[in-house]
């Protein structure tokens, strides 16, 4: 085991971790429970909403990540089309579109029974890579619904790789 990594006991609560890394980035939140954390995030394109579910009897974190955007009926067999490609492209987590609301969410749940321990880096990793993602793709998913693009067009433009800034 890397002797740099901080080590939490899985019989500790993660929620309690995670609301120690929101407070060090000044996000506004809410803890309803133990069970339970929601964190706004400001990102470039909109607001992220996450949402953590800890459930002990299971031994795992359950995340969401849901853009401030709802998809609209006419829209979403493109979306679910585009989600599609685009997790094909994902290492970690997918992407998911609410067929009630039409709310679209990057997902992922970490598994922690039979484990010693979880680690705040993996904590960290699971936030950062839920926003980094959702910055990458939140504007195909706009090129797409408001944009009257085609999904290859979005998709393409989301996996361009850019050099320096403008």
């Amino acid at each position: 085991m890397d002797t740099h990594t901080t080590v939490i006991d899985s019989s500790h609560n993660p929620l309690d971790i995670l609301e120690e890394l929101v407070i060090a980035n000044d996000w506004s939140f809410d803890r309803h429970n133990d069970s339970e954390l929601t964190v706004e995030v400001a990102g470039r394109w909109c607001d992220y909403h996450m949402y953590f579910v800890w459930q002990h009897e299971v031994s795992a974190v359950i995340f969401t990540c849901q853009f401030d955007l709802r998809v609209p009926e006419t829209k979403r067999l493109a979306i679910y089309e585009l989600i599609g490609a685009v997790n094909e492209k994902l290492w970690l987590g997918h992407f998911d579109l609410l067929s009630d609301d039409g709310t679209a969410m990057f997902r992922h749940t970490i598994p922690l029974r039979g484990l010693q321990a979880a680690s705040v880096e993996q904590l960290e990793d699971l936030v950062d890579t839920a926003v980094v993602e959702c910055e990458r793709f939140y504007p195909a998913i706009q090129m797409v619904v408001w944009g009257g693009q085609t999904v290859q067009n979005a998709l393409s433009a989301a996996l361009m790789e850019t050099v320096g800034e403008a």
